[in-house]
């Protein structure tokens, strides 16, 4: 009886994960059943990074900052994963960004299901900048011109902020 009622536990637990999960993986729409996307994400500190680059233009231009423009693909890409690791995810970073920059992040998945809105979101604004290969970095001015095209660069984010500073005329 003990082990029945055990397996009878683990049962509804495992049926009622997987039932929220499957809720939550559904996505919000509008009044009119259109797709909402979310268009930010918090990283591990604190730091938020836009996934809508219009959104973020937006916000630079009433914080009159620049927009740093982040083309991923972070879940098979060796220098992507290497520049977000060393440089981008940081604390050193992000101190520098919170008060400097705005962030966003289109993050293109190989291996991980992304919504089709995302995926053709993504790929339309690789298109508008004339993105080749991951990971490429765009500099923006407040108004979406582009500053700086670079990617991964060794040095970790003291080396990465002076040249994000230099290209840009920041202190």
């Amino acid at each position: 009886m003990k082990k029945l009622s055990i397996l009878l536990f683990a049962t509804f637990i495992a049926f009622g994960c997987a039932n929220n999960n499957e809720a939550n993986d559904k996505p919000k729409v509008d009044a009119n059943d259109q797709v909402l996307m979310n268009t930010s994400t918090h990283d591990a500190n604190g730091l938020v990074w836009y996934t809508n680059v219009e959104k973020a233009i937006a916000v630079a231009k009433e914080e009159n900052k620049p927009v740093l423009l982040q083309f991923s693909g972070s879940d098979g890409c060796k220098y992507c994963i290497l520049l977000n690791n060393e440089v981008l995810f940081t604390k050193e970073f992000a101190d520098y960004a919170k008060d400097n920059l705005i962030l966003v992040n289109l993050d293109n998945l190989r291996k991980s299901p992304q919504a089709a809105e995302v995926v053709n979101y993504n790929r339309a604004q690789m298109r508008k900048y004339g993105i080749q290969g991951y990971p490429t970095v765009l500099l923006l001015d407040k108004d979406g011109n582009v500053v700086l095209q670079t990617g991964y660069k060794p040095g970790g984010p003291t080396a990465y902020i002076a040249h994000i500073k230099e290209a840009y005329g920041m202190k």
